[in-house]
């Protein structure tokens, strides 16, 4: 058994160490263990790993610009067995954030309903629609990126997050807090964005349409982003549409150089991402305006559902194994933050 141990292959080296390795490339015995009869073989194209971990590559890049469905594969090369496992178990954890994704919103739903029948709409105030509608269309742009990626798990999650924002939406419409031209936009872009992309994940979709998609939400987010972070904090900054203006016209002219072939590879790559890191950001407001909705009318908080929070902070947080191990910066840092922020960071303000 200890002479197995210790004739487990090394790892080859990097290029640049190549040659000078290959010089000392020898089957070493250890005299102080000659009565174990122990061997300890190094050659250059042997491979040494000490835990059951993926392997991990000397070009490793983390993926998160490029949305395209290849990356997943390319992430994980080598496809151990050991992987595999791990695979496996990421993509069980993944699934079992449907089951607090999909009560998220479900106590948060029931107590706005009550306040509506009751006839106090006031409550629904505690609510912010901007951060709300911020969360719809941060879960409406992951969707595309998780759907084109095929990470079937992720897309549950995210449609689940589409349909009960888009129910608590209709809620807040009701009660008057939200703009009634507002929510009607809000639902021509919900309704489309779900058919397109459950089309393009079955593979009904026509290229050229999905592109198009594609462009959509890369403008639409670029732009929306900036504004609503303006608009939280109104009335202590001017009411303007200036950062939402100036987002667009930067958007539409990176995606019209990108279809263009006017940018670089690069360049084509960064635009490519920019729908997702965008949508990341969105998702990442969300708490920050239930935050400072907080502070500004403490009273109203009775209206905010702490179970609602608690489930998000466990579904996100169910998630983070899944992203850790395809190694995608963006959904790490998208469930990280909601884990800590919208999760315990909200569950902190209601108890202070």
């Amino acid at each position: 058994m200890a002479s197995s141990l210790l004739s487990t292959p090394l790892a080859p080296p990097y290029p640049r160490y190549r040659n000078r390795f290959q010089q000392h490339s020898h089957t070493t015995n250890f005299p102080q263990f000659k009565h174990l009869n122990l061997t300890l073989t190094v050659s250059p194209s042997s491979r040494f790993r000490l835990f059951a971990f993926p392997p991990r590559r000397p070009d490793f890049a983390l993926q998160a610009l490029d949305s395209g469905a290849g990356n997943q594969g390319s992430v994980g090369v080598g496809r151990s067995q050991s992987y595999q496992q791990w695979d496996s178990l990421t993509s069980r954890f993944s699934a079992a954030a449907n089951i607090p994704f999909l009560l998220l919103q479900m106590p948060q739903i029931i107590l706005n309903a009550r306040n509506l029948l009751s006839g106090n709409k006031s409550a629904l105030s505690a609510v912010p629609w901007l951060g709300m509608l911020t969360s719809l269309l941060g879960n409406l742009s992951l969707l595309s990126y998780f759907a084109k990626k095929r990470e079937k798990e992720a897309v549950v999650v995210q449609t689940l997050g589409v349909v009960s924002t888009y129910v608590v939406l209709v809620q807040l419409a009701l009660a008057e807090t939200m703009p009634l031209p507002y929510f009607l936009a809000t639902s021509v872009i919900v309704i489309s964005g779900l058919v397109l992309n459950f089309l393009n994940y079955f593979g009904l979709l026509n290229a050229g349409l999905w592109s198009f998609w594609e462009d959509f939400i890369t403008i639409g987010g670029l732009s929306v982003l900036p504004q609503i972070m303006w608009s939280t904090f109104v009335p202590y900054v001017p009411n303007s549409i200036l950062p939402g203006a100036t987002a667009f016209v930067i958007a539409v002219l990176a995606v019209t150089l990108a279809r263009t072939g006017k940018l670089s590879e690069k360049g084509v790559k960064f635009v490519g991402g920019i729908s997702g890191w965008t949508a990341t950001l969105l998702f990442m407001w969300m708490p920050v305006s239930q935050m400072w909705t907080n502070y500004l009318n403490p009273e109203n908080m009775k209206g905010l559902s702490a179970f609602s929070m608690l489930l998000a902070m466990l579904g996100n947080g169910l998630m983070l194994p899944r992203a850790l191990l395809i190694r995608d910066l963006m959904w790490f840092t998208g469930s990280a933050w909601a884990t800590l922020f919208y999760g315990y960071g909200n569950i902190a303000c209601l108890y202070l």
